[in-house]
């Protein structure tokens, strides 16, 4: 039984509670009564807090230092926003190391910049014979040169890579890489070196490796992100306009665990024995905040290029705020 005490008191407290909202609402009403007459009066504080309010918003991504550092077995990575030049992570960003076939991203660069795309090559019997590669585009054949861009760049084809710099026009493999030194210097990738155009490690002892710098690589991307079919041909999973189907060998495209909450742009893949593994992987950041370039060189063995760049997606998601 409730006391006749208590009674009153639960009657006075349901009778008061209309008073004391009533109360709640003058006094928020009234505070931002006061607080857009102060702005009125001083339109320098309503200035100076959009200012704040835009400044925090460029600050994006934030660290969240509840999260551990990363750490990697690769020899070298970094994760950079582009569109405001800031770096997210990086390890030795500035070793210079044999990058395999990323370099048929420069292949591609020199030849959106010289050649004809609809001009076409015919296979030559030394292309065809190059090693580390699926024969899918055989002696005598005939393709555009477009065409030969998604083999080159969608599996890593060394036989289109040599048809590219030998194939085409009178071209020669000599002329070729050295028009992809020039467009190394000119591009600013001042530590990045070709001595062939597929990305193999030479087969003669005391031959210089194609090398370069997670730095350098993020700088070619910056040239490659203004021309859209690199990237048209680096987002496809599946390719089969003349003939055997191409299968990209970037399996980011294929696999979405990492829960990344942007599209992926692009990505290129590479090993050799002196390489190790290496990926270049481009992607659009959470909540439009830019693109996000992301390189890993040097990782053990073909797997771990992988492995390696799925952690440091995993961190990204959970070292930063968006």
């Amino acid at each position: 039984m409730i006391s006749q005490k208590t009674k009153i008191f639960l009657g006075a407290l349901i009778l008061s509670l209309p008073a004391f909202w009533g109360i709640n609402a003058l006094e928020k009403t009234m505070s931002d009564f006061f607080y857009w007459h102060q702005i009125g009066n001083n339109p320098r504080i309503f200035a100076a807090q959009i200012a704040l309010e835009e400044k925090l918003l460029e600050m994006k991504p934030v660290r969240n230092m509840a999260v551990s550092d990363f750490e990697t077995r690769a020899k070298s990575a970094i994760s950079i926003l582009i569109d405001k030049d800031k770096i997210l992570f990086e390890k030795l960003p500035d070793e210079k190391l044999a990058i395999a076939s990323l370099t048929k991203l420069m292949t591609a660069l020199v030849v959106l910049e010289n050649y004809d795309l609809k001009k076409e090559i015919t296979i030559s019997k030394e292309s065809a014979g190059q090693n580390g590669s699926v024969p899918k585009l055989q002696e005598g054949k005939t393709f555009p040169v477009e065409y030969l861009l998604y083999p080159l760049l969608m599996e890593s084809s060394n036989i289109a890579a040599f048809a590219l710099a030998n194939d085409y026009d009178g071209m020669t493999e000599r002329e070729f890489v050295g028009l992809m030194n020039e467009k190394a210097k000119e591009t600013g990738m001042n530590d990045t070196f070709f001595d062939n155009s597929s990305g193999l490690d030479p087969e003669e002892s005391g031959t210089e490796t194609n090398r370069s710098t997670a730095n350098d690589l993020v700088r070619l991307v910056r040239k490659l992100l203004e021309k859209p079919l690199v990237w048209q041909i680096l987002s496809t999973p599946q390719y089969s306009l003349y003939g055997p189907e191409l299968v990209n060998t970037n399996r980011f495209l294929l696999d979405d665990s990492n829960n990344w909450q942007g599209k992926i742009i692009g990505g290129k893949t590479g090993y050799t024995e002196k390489a190790g593994g290496c990926l270049l992987l481009v992607m659009e950041s959470p909540k439009e905040k830019g693109t996000l370039v992301n390189v890993v060189l040097g990782a053990e063995g073909t797997e771990n290029r992988f492995y390696e760049m799925k952690r440091l997606i995993s961190w990204l998601n959970q070292a930063y705020k968006w």
